[in-house]
């Protein structure tokens, strides 16, 4: 009896040590930053804006070596988006949060790890009210999308990676909640992104 529990222990302790081997997850911290293409629309309002910068934080659980999921949460410091509704001129201090997930596709080359990945969005637009906003009508706004991407991975030891990637978001153009803002159109919102990786 004793030596079948002797085998079980050491096969339980076995399992244990390989996994903590395998860094089946993995958290990730980048900088990034949205830039939100001109818009024209058949309303005749037209939407511009300038870039937005901000922080990714990323989870992915490796499903086998080359698939994994992803989490993501994303937030940006402030940017201008500006709408012209012939003839006025509305302008929105606004503060971006992303959440989403994807399915990433990893693909191994030695130290180098090129991946694609896709899935679903929400993006939360936050009016900020100080003197950059000159409309006090506008609204927090959260709109449905998808996100998808390319980029690579760069192993510098076996617990930490280089981390470049260009994400697209694509979503609607946000009114916050002022039908005169409203374009009735999706837009794609670059995000080109970098950051470090910690396997785990």
């Amino acid at each position: 009896m004793k030596k079948i529990a002797l085998i079980a222990l050491l096969l339980a302790v076995s399992a244990v040590a390989c996994r903590a081997q395998e860094s089946r997850q993995d958290m990730s911290l980048s900088g990034t930053s949205l830039i939100e293409p001109f818009m024209a629309s058949s309303t005749d309002v037209q939407v511009d804006s300038s870039p937005a910068y901000g922080a990714l934080l990323s989870y992915r659980f490796m499903i086998t070596p080359t698939s994994a999921l992803e989490a993501n949460y994303g937030i940006t410091y402030e940017n201008t988006i500006s709408y012209f509704a012939n003839p006025n001129h509305y302008h929105i201090l606004t503060r971006t949060q992303e959440m989403s997930g994807a399915y990433v596709r990893s693909f191994v080359y030695k130290n180098w790890n090129p991946f694609i990945e896709g899935g679903p969005a929400g993006l939360i637009f936050l009016p900020i009210r100080n003197t950059g906003t000159n409309t006090l009508d506008a609204k927090q706004q959260t709109s449905v999308g998808g996100i998808y991407g390319a980029g690579f991975a760069y192993e510098i030891s076996p617990s930490f990676d280089i981390r470049a990637e260009y994400r697209g978001l694509v979503t609607k153009v946000p009114d916050f909640g002022d039908s005169q803002l409203s374009t009735k159109r999706w837009y794609n919102i670059f995000e080109p992104v970098i950051g470090v990786a910690y396997h785990f």
